[in-house]
């Protein structure tokens, strides 16, 4: 996702984040690159786009705005304790929310969300999706990885993990705004 804001007539424009979700033989794997590049400047090559939620049992995956996604997630986290193992309803809620709230709806973020029965991605538009295939990416260089983890499900015997990491490896190599500092956090799944 982009914000972008005027610098001398020049849109410099706020660009992070791969993140990608693999599920196959019995995992979900989620992991993310960690830079975040302002303009054509990096800013940091670490960052934490990954979170635990709800006891372990929950792994969002944020891109976008670092602020809004922050909002998103503890507005989500508040959403799957009003309905607890129902983690498609608290998306939707979310989602409802964030397309029609004023405030919500200024928010550029967007979330992968899973957990042993589901893989949601959920956008300002009021999306919330459900891979057929088990995989998803968001941020700038999602279709890069969404792309080599297809490929690699198809044409390997790597794990779910592995997947994501080589997928990563590989979306790190086209788009100037995904670096190779990877973190994967995985649980174990109901396919």
């Amino acid at each position: 996702m982009n914000h972008a804001s005027s610098s001398g007539g020049r849109k410099q424009i706020a660009r992070s984040t791969t993140v990608l979700a693999v599920r196959h033989e019995g995992t979900i794997a989620l992991g993310s690159d960690g830079q975040v590049t302002y303009g054509s400047n990096v800013l940091k090559h670490d960052t934490r786009k990954l979170r635990r939620l709800l006891n372990d049992q929950v792994l969002v995956g944020f891109a976008g705005s670092t602020a809004d996604a922050f909002a998103l997630l503890e507005r989500f986290e508040a959403k799957a304790k009003d309905f607890p193992g129902n983690l498609p309803r608290a998306a939707t809620e979310l989602a409802r929310d964030w397309r029609t709230d004023r405030v919500l709806r200024r928010l550029e973020a967007m979330m992968i969300v899973a957990s042993a029965e589901h893989s949601l991605l959920i956008t300002g538009q009021g999306d919330v999706v459900q891979p057929s295939d088990g995989v998803l990416g968001i941020g700038s260089g999602g279709q890069y990885a969404v792309s080599a983890a297809r490929a690699l499900l198809k044409h390997s015997s790597l794990s779910a993990g592995e997947i994501v990491r080589e997928s990563l490896q590989i979306a790190a190599g086209i788009d100037v705004y995904t670096n190779t500092n990877i973190l994967i956090e995985e649980l174990p799944c109901k396919n």
